[in-house]
């Protein structure tokens, strides 16, 4: 009885050590997963990116079996039922971040343009990237670049529904105005040119409702200033966590997923 007791013994503590060493992020997982660098990062990849519409207990599966980096997978199967089970609390928190991102997502934040002859925008992946003006920090967004056309020629569309939390002139961001989605986001659009209308704090917006155009303001205390970068516009997304009031994720990856649904207009 006791060899058959040490048999068993041995054989969950193999089987431990066999699941810790090829699980290890499913016990980095806890209730403060979603104020981690790794989480931040928000590395969906491109399968991800391509799909239509994101699982979003598949994408919370995923990240945590791949370090939060999907960047570099050639599948999107998983096994939620087994996090679930391991963690169930700690994964319903990860899902309802992810939820709180993507789930009132619904357009790219500038259309297509329409017309023949103007260059389209870039952007690329500066979240985290040093910035001195105002004292050393880190970029907490990204810049959608407007490619050498002038200030007031881009249209930018809200990205979901929600309130206006926030409208007006901020040293940094210049024209900004800041949308706290149904689901819990918060998407700040920063550096406008002008305003589609006057909004005022509290009004509703619908998903792909004009905001405004794309431009150059910032970076002065001088109500108005503008000119001292190239016209972009800053998009950030930010989380209230348990212990951050604004806690920013980086929306590179989610603007990737977005170009999908860029909504078509005539601009000239």
């Amino acid at each position: 009885m006791i060899l058959i007791f040490l048999l068993l013994l041995a054989a969950f503590q193999a089987s431990m050590v066999d699941y810790l060493y090829n699980n290890p992020t499913y016990y980095q997982l806890d209730s403060l997963t979603w104020e981690t660098e790794a989480f931040r990062a928000m590395e969906l990849g491109e399968l991800v990116c391509g799909e239509d519409e994101l699982d979003l207990d598949a994408l919370t599966a995923l990240m945590v079996e791949n370090s939060y980096d999907l960047r570099n997978i050639d599948s999107l199967s998983c096994d939620s039922r087994r996090l679930k089970a391991a963690k169930p609390a700690e994964y319903e928190k990860l899902k309802d971040a992810y939820e709180m991102i993507f789930g009132d997502l619904e357009y790219f934040p500038i259309p297509i343009n329409q017309a023949a002859g103007a260059p389209d925008i870039s952007y690329e992946d500066s979240w985290g990237d040093g910035r001195t003006y105002g004292g050393d920090r880190r970029h907490e967004g990204c810049d959608v670049m407007g490619d050498g056309m002038p200030r007031g020629f881009y249209p930018v569309v809200s990205m979901s529904g929600g309130t206006v939390e926030k409208v007006g002139w901020l040293e940094q961001g210049g024209w900004r105005i800041g949308v706290r989605s149904r689901s819990g986001a918060y998407l700040y659009y920063a550096h406008l040119y002008s305003y589609s209308r006057d909004w005022k704090e509290g009004d509703e917006v619908r998903p792909g409702e004009l905001l405004g155009f794309m431009g150059d303001s910032g970076y002065g205390a001088q109500e108005g200033t503008v000119g001292n970068f190239p016209v972009h516009l800053h998009v950030g997304i930010y989380l209230k966590t348990d212990n951050y009031e604004e806690l920013s994720v980086n929306p590179y990856w989610v603007l990737r997923y977005l170009e999908k649904r860029r909504l078509k207009a005539n601009f000239t």
